[in-house]
């Protein structure tokens, strides 16, 4: 997550996109190839790729220059680390409602001693066993990426002590659950949503932490970076082709019935 952190780093803008139901290789490239994107996030909790499927598309954004991270339900110890493994920057939790939870996701992404993560050397991160364990694991515990959703009421009231907790990088705002945990499902600029986003912007910015999410529209997008979002993700596989196919028949309208 090289590229990310560096942009991070500087407070500018990170451009990412998700991708789950059309998980192919050359979407991944054409996403790449058009540029603009830093980075690609799977989305495993609401698709369940295979790990086939995350090394190969990990190798696709790789060779585009792009990073990758994979959201996952953060029921499984042990696909944390097979994410990672697979060639994934980072992970990131869906559906997290304590601080406590978020703690055990982080121990579940690093070595000891600030984790438990399981040791073994022999995937892409750990260059398919070229990196000795002593080396590989401050490595691997310094560059992986863990980012912990804020889409719950609980997440909400704790995402202060959320972000202070050591190993977490970025909170991200999954808006419709959000706004579903809210009682106003869909309705963004709801004064409870924003009301919202002022709460994780604060908790980030009181623990040097930075904040992303997906944006519904160019107006929420703006709403968020004017309260601290350097993550925006303004899109995903299936709204991108829904989009092609729609500017398709609007340019050849007088040909579509």
């Amino acid at each position: 997550m090289d590229k990310v952190r560096a942009k991070l780093a500087k407070d500018e803008i990170v451009m990412a996109a998700g991708v789950g139901r059309v998980m192919h290789h050359n979407l991944l490239q054409i996403i790449g190839i058009q540029g603009g994107f830093d980075c690609l996030w799977f989305d495993h909790e609401h698709v369940g790729m295979s790990m086939n499927d995350l090394e190969v598309g990990t190798l696709a954004v790789r060779s585009q220059g792009m990073d990758c991270f994979v959201r996952i339900a953060p029921t499984d110890y042990a696909l944390v680390t097979r994410s990672m493994e697979a060639g994934g920057g980072g992970v990131m939790a869906a559906q997290i409602h304590t601080a406590e939870q978020a703690e055990e996701f982080v121990r579940w992404a690093k070595f000891a001693p600030r984790g438990y993560r399981g040791l073994n050397t022999s995937g892409w991160d750990g260059q398919f066993a070229s990196i000795s364990p002593k080396d590989f694991c401050p490595q691997a515990n310094e560059k992986s990426f863990v980012a912990i959703q804020i889409e719950t009421l609980t997440s909400l009231e704790q995402c202060d002590a959320i972000a202070a907790i050591d190993g977490v990088d970025l909170l991200f705002v999954g808006p419709s659950d959000l706004s579903q945990s809210l009682g106003v499902t869909g309705d963004f600029f709801n004064p409870k949503c924003i009301e919202a986003l002022d709460r994780v912007g604060a908790a980030c910015k009181n623990h040097g932490k930075h904040w992303g999410a997906v944006c519904v529209s160019p107006e929420h997008a703006a709403a968020m970076v004017e309260r601290g979002c350097r993550m925006l993700s303004p899109t995903a596989d299936v709204k991108m082709i829904s989009a092609g196919i729609d500017a398709v028949k609007k340019q050849y309208s007088t040909y579509f019935g």
